[in-house]
């Protein structure tokens, strides 16, 4: 029995081969999975779930490769297509266009079962698959095409009407590609190579334009009142989801009629033509959200904000305002298009000033937008009385112009962070005035380091706001760049480092002092994965909203079917990398849920297909900014961190052996810091750096304060000090470089036991007393 017949058998039957005996699907080539995969529906049974779960075990054994099929074989699929649609009244048309896309010779005839497949569709009364189906009728001769078109355009609208027959007119192999965006339902998204097809087809690109044109003809319509108003009925279901494919293609593709559109479609969908409180298509205006977190513009993201505070119903802000989180999430990174800042009437230090009577508003952006009240040039605490009372309009219009601010000032950060892993590069004409000398942004970009390339391989790093007048005179078309430390000497990061603290200066996200990994000896050793960050023990509640905050996708996991275990994934580098992280849901303390952290793996697309990639072969950016994000779930949501965790047994173990272990590299930064923040406390001649230690001297003992957990031990015998401080420095003046919880715990811990004599909490007392 060959290799590939042994694997299809161990396949179908897992209890027919002993698990240390079963065959390695590496082993099988491309073309034995095609075959595989086409016999998988041969399976000897009547039941088509049988035949499905089979399949799905080929294509699992397959992993991310792509199976490719003989002619022969494009034949057969063909041939159990009609069979399973004749026996169960459906089948995956995709599966047989897959086939022929991947065929290793000359394309077989396939007209017979095609024609026979159409046929068995038209008798349905539902349409399923109709890109698929435009498709497989164009196989089947120009007769069947045009009875397909005829009976897809029935009863669903023009706008799909032209759709279809678009779709209808492309050559095979364009319709083949399309034919994945057919979705059973429109909240479930087809592959993401999809769109880059139908972006790349000039016929449809075209009909995107004049799909969406047509649909704010509509609105416009209904608003003039020369179509009579029906609630949610401006557009039929089948063309709700055509037009929120067609904005998708010209998202992708980033039209710039797109935001002259949006200004007549949004209100048109969003906003009755009567009083009423119902919506012209709220179906459509959820689609466009939609859309918007596939493909996101800053222009969508305010068109969607505007529209919201002109919708009547009451719910739907509600649900808008869930849906533009993941909207500004995926906008950021998205960072070709989510640096792309507004033009505003602010003043160029980003000041607008708005009259209301007698008083004056002031807008002020610098890290944040903030609104603040005037008469005769003196600031007012609160929003006088007059002005609520007279210029009610005009107050909600700028507290939403401060929220939307604040949304694109987020945006335009965790865009500009994203662009370390794409080694986004920016013309320096462009730069200066769109970003650096705008008025919304100049504040937080001034506030970063930057690189302009000032000859060929020659970057002079420059910090805009120490000395605006002092940047390097390069041409408009030079390049600029996020200074990165991985890309400098260790000198060079100490000094940037030294300059922050010296003048004060706290970055908007963590640079100078970022972290940096570099590939180790035992993931050299190990290739395709990382132990680094292995058996920790985390909550994993939190962990899994880290997840969501920080871009990754995950399944919740818990005590039930298929709740066991996951891989956390990211894509990064604007979308050619993904990495993965895997954990285990492990079990139920009290209230807390923890989870058991496991291998890290990276995948590389090629071909629309994800490749599992040494991590010798990730680009050192990619794989640092990638082992942050994982440290940084670890780091935080580690039970070691945890000062009142009592466990026993195996968690109490990993609690001491981690809250008090080797420093990781999020430690070792705040250590850095510390290194330059302790000269400048109240408290220096009582601390010192000792190792993983911050070493503080108190009156009464000497503490130990780790710089991982944050966990305390006295001196001389290393007892436990369990000890919760605020969050902050008791000195309030002490300035952070940087945003860290655990740094800012530590100084305040050390502030605390620095001054233990004056502590009055008698717990804390008692432990010292105890102990000394």
């Amino acid at each position: 029995m060959s290799h590939a017949a042994r694997l299809m058998r161990a396949l179908t039957d897992p209890e027919s081969t002993d698990e240390d005996e079963r065959p390695d699907p590496s082993r099988v080539t491309d073309e034995e999975l095609g075959d595989l995969f086409v016999a998988a529906y041969r399976v000897d049974t009547s039941d088509a779930l049988v035949r499905r779960t089979a399949a799905a075990a080929v294509r699992a054994a397959a992993g991310e490769r792509q199976p490719r099929y003989t002619p022969a074989a494009c034949r057969r699929m063909f041939d159990l297509l009609v069979e399973e649609c004749e026996e169960h009244g459906w089948a995956d048309l995709t599966l047989g266009l897959d086939a022929l896309r991947h065929c290793t010779g000359p394309r077989p005839d396939v007209s017979e079962p095609a024609r026979a497949l159409v046929g068995l569709w038209q008798d349905k009364a539902s349409v399923r698959q109709p890109y698929a189906l435009l498709a497989v009728a164009a196989l089947a001769g120009d007769e069947t095409s045009a009875a397909a078109v005829e009976w897809l355009s029935r009863d669903v609208g023009p706008i799909v009407a032209d759709e279809t027959a678009v779709i209808a007119r492309l050559a095979p192999a364009e319709q083949a590609a399309l034919s994945e965006m057919g979705r059973e339902n429109r909240f479930v998204p087809p592959p993401a190579h999809t769109w880059h097809a139908s972006a790349e087809t000039p016929a449809y690109v075209a009909f995107t334009r004049r799909a969406l044109e047509a649909a704010a003809d509509r609105t416009d319509a209904i608003r003039a009142g020369e179509i009579p108003y029906r609630a949610d009925k401006a557009f039929t279901d089948r063309e709700v989801t055509t037009l929120g494919q067609a904005l998708r293609v010209a998202l992708l593709r980033d039209e710039p009629w797109l935001p002259e559109l949006f200004d007549r479609l949004l209100p048109g969908i969003a906003l009755a033509p009567t009083a009423a409180k119902t919506l012209p298509s709220q179906a459509l205006l959820y689609e466009v959200v939609r859309a918007a977190q596939d493909f996101p513009t800053p222009e969508l993201a305010t068109a969607i904000r505007t529209v919201r505070g002109t919708v009547r119903h009451a719910g739907v802000p509600r649900q808008l305002d869930k849906m533009l989180k993941k909207v500004d999430a995926a906008l950021a990174e998205r960072t070709d298009v989510a640096l792309r800042l507004p033009r505003t009437d602010f003043d160029d230090d980003g000041v607008l000033r708005r009259p209301a009577g007698d008083h004056e508003a002031v807008v002020t952006v610098t890290d944040t937008a903030t609104l603040t009240w005037e008469k005769d040039g003196r600031p007012l605490r609160t929003v006088p009385a007059p002005v609520r009372r007279d210029h009610a309009a005009l107050v909600k219009e700028l507290r939403d112009l401060v929220k939307r601010i604040n949304a694109q000032l987020a945006t335009l950060l965790r865009a500009l962070e994203g662009g370390f892993t794409t080694d986004a590069v920016h013309p320096y004409g462009w730069w200066r005035t769109e970003l650096a000398g705008h008025p919304l942004a100049r504040t937080l970009v001034g506030r970063l380091i930057w690189e302009i390339e000032v000859a060929p391989g020659e970057w002079r790093a420059v910090l805009p706001e120490t000395d605006r007048a002092a940047l390097p005179d390069a041409p408009d078309d030079a390049s600029v760049r996020l200074w990165h430390p991985l890309r400098s000497a260790p000198d060079a990061v100490g000094a940037w480092r030294d300059l922050l603290t010296e003048r004060r200066i706290r970055q908007p996200f963590k640079q100078a002092f970022r972290e940096i990994y570099r590939l180790t000896p035992a993931e050299e050793r190990t290739g395709a994965y990382s132990n680094r960050f292995a058996g920790h023990l985390v909550h994993y509640r939190r962990m899994f909203a880290l997840f969501r905050a920080r871009g990754w996708r995950s399944r919740l996991l818990g005590p039930w079917d298929a709740g066991d275990g996951d891989e956390a994934e990211r894509t990064l580098a604007a979308g050619e990398w993904r990495i993965r992280f895997r954990h285990t849901w492990s079990d139920q303390a009290g209230e807390n849920e923890l989870a058991t952290t496991d291998q890290v793996r990276f995948n590389r697309r090629q071909e629309d297909t994800w490749h599992e990639t040494p991590l010798a072969d990730v680009p050192p950016l990619v794989f640092s900014e990638a082992m942050r994000d994982v440290d940084l779930f670890v780091g935080v949501t580690s039970i070691a961190t945890d000062p009142d965790w009592t466990d026993g047994g195996d968690r109490r173990a990993y609690w001491e052996r981690a809250a008090f272990g080797e420093l990781p590299e999020t430690a070792l930064a705040r250590r850095d810091a510390l290194e330059r923040l302790l000269p400048r406390l109240k408290i220096a001649d009582r601390c010192t750096l000792d190792g993983r230690f911050l070493r503080v001297r108190g009156d009464l003992r000497t503490y130990k304060i780790h710089l991982f957990s944050a966990n305390v031990l006295m001196e001389p015998d290393d007892s436990y000090l369990c000890v919760v401080a605020a969050r902050r420095p008791a000195d309030r003046t002490v300035f952070l470089p940087f945003d860290d919880e655990r740094l800012a715990l530590i100084l305040s811990k050390a502030f605390l036991l620095a001054a233990d004599a004056d502590i009055t909490d008698e717990t804390i007392l008692r432990q010292i007393d105890r102990g000394a």
